[in-house]
C-alpha cells in the first residue's frame, strides 16, 4: 500500500467517522470509518518506514585510488 492510497483510506474513513449521519441496517458506519482510518494510519506508517529502509540501503561502491 503506497502512500497516496493510505491517504485516500484515511480521508474516506473520516468521511464516513464525522460527517456521514445515514444509517444502514446491520452496519455501523462510523464503526466502518474508524476501521479505515486506522488502516489507513497504519499503512501510511509502514510506507514511511519502508521508504525511510530503502534510502538508507545505498549502494557503497569500493573503488583502489592510485
Amino acid at each position: 500500500m503506497g502512500i497516496g492510497t493510505s491517504l485516500l483510506l484515511i480521508a474516506i474513513g473520516a468521511v464516513l467517522r464525522f460527517a456521514v449521519h445515514a444509517s444502514v441496517s446491520g452496519v455501523r458506519l462510523h464503526t466502518v470509518g474508524l476501521i479505515l482510518i486506522g488502516v489507513g494510519v497504519i499503512g501510511l506508517v509502514v510506507s514511511l518506514l519502508w521508504l525511510g529502509s530503502a534510502r538508507r540501503r545505498g549502494t557503497v561502491v569500493e573503488r583502489d585510488v592510485y
